[in-house]
């Protein structure tokens, strides 16, 4: 199976799918709407990182095909939601165009973007009911500072991961008021990050802000990760005789 053949299978069937049809402008018009944040430099970039493979027209324009837009948003949406850096985004790519499905996900749902909304905000009570946590559990929360509702009493939906993981770990007894902990050291965490990415943020080249928001995705992935080693080491002393 050809790369380009293979790379249907992940991310939509049929030529009109890879149709190479927008041009870089088009696309970025297209993204826009789900990632405000997302620049022409930003999807060279991704190009450069051979994550995206738009063909070029005699003239040396890029055209891009839907099947390209469906990868594009897989990066992005992995960079936002899970602080993956681009290197684990490749190989999720790679194992894709292979037919392999991701733990939990098959191709077939990441190329359609299937799931919940990843934007906007829900009303408290249907917040909470998507979380998993009572009315008092929920206030609880936005008590010790784990959650924080705009104005009108909304929260936003990218929230629910952190609501979800408080109403886990109150299945076990563990109350919001004790999570503080937590909290102040995700704040710790931040801080360090952004002493090391903040000058580079500054700059005005665009390039440089994709390359500096890359790095600040991958650093929040190895400090989630080190914290997750941390912990899982220390219980492991816990249960040795």
């Amino acid at each position: 199976m050809t790369a380009v053949a293979s790379r249907a299978s992940a991310f939509g069937d049929g030529d009109g799918q890879h149709a190479p049809r927008l041009t870089i402008g088009e696309v970025l018009t297209v993204l826009r709407e789900d990632f405000p944040d997302v620049t022409i430099s930003k999807i060279r970039y991704l190009e450069s990182e051979d994550l995206v493979h738009p063909q070029r027209t005699p003239s040396g324009y890029r055209k891009f095909s839907a099947a390209d837009v469906a990868r594009l948003r897989y990066v992005l949406a992995a960079q936002r939601d899970q602080y993956l850096p681009l290197k684990v985004i490749k190989e999720h790519l790679d194992a894709l165009d292979r037919g392999e499905p991701l733990p939990g996900q098959a191709p077939a749902a990441v190329a359609a973007g299937g799931g919940e909304p990843e934007e906007g905000s829900l009303p408290a009570d249907q917040f909470g009911q998507a979380a998993g946590l009572a009315p008092e559990q929920l206030a609880d929360c936005v008590q010790f500072g784990l959650l924080a509702p705009d104005g009108d009493g909304r929260h936003p939906v990218a929230d629910l991961p952190v609501a979800r993981a408080a109403a886990g770990l109150a299945r076990h007894g563990i109350e919001p008021r004790h999570l503080r902990i937590y909290q102040s050291g995700a704040e710790r965490e931040a801080g360090l990050i952004e002493q090391l990415v903040a000058p580079v943020l500054r700059a005005r080249s665009e390039e440089a802000r994709a390359r500096a928001t890359e790095k600040l995705r991958e650093l929040a992935g190895l400090s989630a990760q080190l914290h997750g080693a941390l912990l899982e080491a220390r219980l492991r002393d816990l249960l040795r005789p």
